[in-house]
């Protein structure tokens, strides 16, 4: 049996040790609605003890030997079911489905956080909602809104999909070892209704051609797509990334996608 798990530097891992702040997350959403609870990276089971309630639809995705060990002396008889996989390597569409409402939950190594999200949005029709901790940096640049100097790709292409917000703040006092930088929960929810009626991968090559150069002017930045000078004659081609709402990206996506003013 495994007693302990050493937190390794290289997978970013910052062992959640306050019980108060893992029943915080942990009741920050109702379990009961779901179909399937996956949590990534579960360490040492801060939160995943709370989480033995609903064991019939808890799936748990750990990349490190020592915690998947752990896990499954510590909490035997829970008999957890855990994969031992690197989540962004993972294919989601092995245990989930877009017919059934979906969470993931974690405390994110803040090594690869952004692109856990970015994992998330590839599989949006899999993912209903998300509760994890964040740097806070990451979390204000997924919140961000227009006109801030957050704002950028993963804001825009998070809220295209999601309603986002930062639920709470955490300090660095309740992780071992101590993360130098502050942490923030937020939540994601899956927007009702989506309409994806545009080029959803010329809306993310539009977005991340702009904001590599966020100085710059959306006409300026967006050189390699050689659009035509009629389309380029409309305003928004005048505007800087920072300047544009999700909407005006959808907006651009469309216009440059039809041709037309």
């Amino acid at each position: 049996m495994i007693e302990n798990v050493s937190p390794k530097k290289f997978l970013g891992q910052h062992f959640l040790i306050d019980e108060n702040i893992s029943k915080k997350i942990v009741n920050s959403i109702s379990l009961k609605e779901f179909d399937k609870i996956i949590e990534i990276g579960p360490g040492k089971g801060a939160l995943t003890k709370y989480l033995f309630e609903f064991s019939d639809k808890l799936i748990l995705i750990e990349y490190d030997t020592e915690s998947v060990e752990f896990i499954k002396s510590s909490y035997k008889k829970h008999n957890p079911n855990i994969i031992k996989q690197d989540f962004l390597k993972y294919n989601l569409k092995d245990i989930l489905s877009q017919t059934s409402k979906n969470l993931i939950l974690g405390n994110f190594p803040y090594n690869i956080s952004s692109q856990i999200i970015f994992k998330i949005l590839e599989n949006y029709l899999l993912v209903g909602s998300l509760i994890g901790m964040f740097q806070k940096e990451v979390a204000e640049r997924i919140i961000s809104k227009p006109n801030s100097k957050e704002y950028g790709i993963i804001s825009v292409r998070t809220q295209l999909l999601y309603d986002v917000k930062i639920l709470f703040d955490v300090s660095p006092n309740v992780f071992f070892p101590k993360p130098r930088v502050n942490s923030s929960v937020i939540s994601m929810t899956r927007k009702k209704n989506i309409n994806i009626n545009f080029d959803l991968k010329l809306f993310d090559r539009l977005v991340k051609l702009s904001f590599q150069q966020r100085r710059k002017k959306i006409k300026n930045s967006l050189k390699k797509l050689d659009i035509k000078e009629n389309i380029l004659e409309d305003s928004i081609f005048g505007l800087r990334p920072e300047q544009l709402s999700v909407n005006d990206f959808i907006r651009l996506t469309q216009k440059i996608s039809n041709e037309t003013i």
